[in-house]
């Protein structure tokens, strides 16, 4: 088998599927190795992350395969794969972790220490996470396959949950990162900014975690309404009430136990005018400013150490005008980084199996061809309600 194509990004604003090379036994550096798989990619999803890169906001190189969200079938393995078989079905988390070195040992599987040379931390097709192929395509490569694959019970039955299973290598579990961190429990009235997918996937694990109250925030009222629409209060920042009123109009208090930023670096202003205006510190500021005192706040956005286009200098290097002071005051604790997959997806694909979560629903996912991933990009980018997940040798799409 040779033949392999996949969704390639040519620069700001611009993705083509092309052909490209299908996946071999060895590392990004050559190197040969003996622990990974080919998988024949069942789902493939896309990412919030990846519009950041597709936007220009980040040092993408062109010729960069996107997508890290992937679910596929096990078509060849190395002589060193013991616990997985040919054909079995698999989720892959986003992060290529190695599963020998500390963090790994610790569960910090979002920052391994070997997978990539410039940082800790690798993932596919992404921007400075070790140049491992992405997964935007018919086939690709996981190393480290028993370590990082989480097999799926009973295909059959995993098949007629695909479209919530394939949400298990990133937003589901990013989502429920940022809850947990976050300290959601049971009672707990939790504050989520952003109703994109992992928005959406941080309410519905905040839900799951038996928060009493979940309030969604956004500028979009298509996602607003979306967000209603699955049983969560939302609050429009668009208008000139400020964030901490419209809370209190919710809740009877301005304030939430906590408190989740699942927007990230390119957020904007709040209120009718600030909305037209890019403001990356404000999520953060406005989270400070309505979690209780020592309160936690899970930050699943992403954040970047380079962005290209930012606003001024300052962002440029990552470099906000965050009102720490407020946060130090009030004792709040913050929590980023990476999402350790690993840590929760065998128990969300269980929730999934079960029926304790209907996530694919939750964060309206749409199967796509592989063929129709640019438009996809184009529909997501202008912020439509759609989680969309690419079907590249339409296994489901029939279903």
């Amino acid at each position: 088998m040779s033949g392999n194509r996949g969704v390639v990004y040519l620069g700001a604003g611009k993705v083509e599927v092309q052909k490209i090379d299908y996946p071999k036994m060895q590392d990004p550096r050559g190197k040969k190795i003996e622990h990974g798989v080919i998988l024949k990619v069942v789902s493939t999803n896309i990412c919030g992350s990846d519009q950041h890169m597709v936007r220009g906001r980040t040092t993408a190189q062109v010729g960069l395969v996107l997508g890290h969200e992937i679910t596929g079938e096990i078509i060849e393995k190395g002589r060193d794969v013991e616990h997985l078989q040919i054909g079995d079905l698999v989720s892959v988390p986003f992060n290529v972790a190695c599963g020998r070195c500390r963090s790994c040992k610790e569960q910090h599987t979002g920052v391994c220490l070997t997978v990539n040379p410039a940082r800790p931390g690798g993932a596919y097709g992404y921007v400075d996470m070790g140049d491992w192929t992405g997964g935007q395509a018919e086939y690709v490569l996981v190393p480290y396959a028993d370590f990082n694959l989480l097999k799926l019970p009973d295909r059959d039955k995993a098949m007629e949950k695909i479209r919530d299973l394939t949400c298990l290598s990133d937003i589901l579990p990013t989502g429920y990162h940022g809850a947990v961190t976050a300290g959601v429990g049971p009672g707990s009235t939790v504050y989520v900014a952003g109703a994109g997918p992992v928005g959406l996937a941080a309410a519905a694990s905040a839900r799951l975690l038996g928060a009493a109250v979940v309030i969604v925030g956004d500028l979009n009222p298509a996602r607003l309404a979306h967000a209603k629409a699955q049983g969560f209060e939302v609050v429009d920042l668009s208008k000139d009430t400020p964030l901490h009123e419209q809370i209190a109009d919710l809740l009877g208090e301005p304030e939430v136990d906590c408190a989740v930023d699942a927007v990230g670096f390119e957020a904007r202003g709040h209120g009718h005018e600030g909305a037209k205006h890019e403001a990356p510190a404000t999520v953060l500021n406005s989270l400070m400013q309505v979690t209780r005192v020592a309160g936690k706040i899970g930050i699943p956005g992403l954040y970047v150490t380079e962005d290209p286009g930012a606003v001024d200098a300052a962002a440029k290097i990552g470099a906000l005008s965050i009102r720490f002071g407020l946060g130090w005051a009030k004792s709040h604790s913050f929590h980023t980084g990476q999402t350790p997959t690993m840590k929760y997806n065998r128990q969300l694909m269980q929730a999934i199996m079960w029926d304790r979560i209907n996530i694919a629903e939750i964060v309206g996912v749409q199967v796509i061809s592989l063929d129709q991933a640019p438009e996809g990009y184009g529909e997501f980018d202008a912020g439509v309600p759609k989680k969309f997940v690419i079907d590249p040798h339409k296994t489901f799409s029939a279903a």
